[in-house]
């Protein structure tokens, strides 16, 4: 029995949407946490002056855990 069948094609997961905890936009892409705190990209670059201090991490403001970029 042969291992790769090419007549069943791959299944991928499919594409989930986020919405942005400080917006309240639906985007492809956000920064979380898992205490459920999530920033799009536009509002992490907005707020980055007060969330992080060393540019390697970002602190979020609901739980106070350190998250890494």
């Amino acid at each position: 029995m042969p291992r790769f069948r090419p007549d069943r094609k791959k299944k991928r997961a499919p594409r989930h949407s986020h919405v942005c905890s400080a917006c309240g936009r639906e985007v492809a892409f956000c920064w979380h946490c898992p205490c459920g705190f999530a920033l799009c990209q536009a509002c992490m670059d907005e707020n980055i002056w007060g969330m992080t201090c060393n540019w390697v991490t970002w602190t979020c403001p609901d739980c106070g855990a350190d998250r890494s970029f």
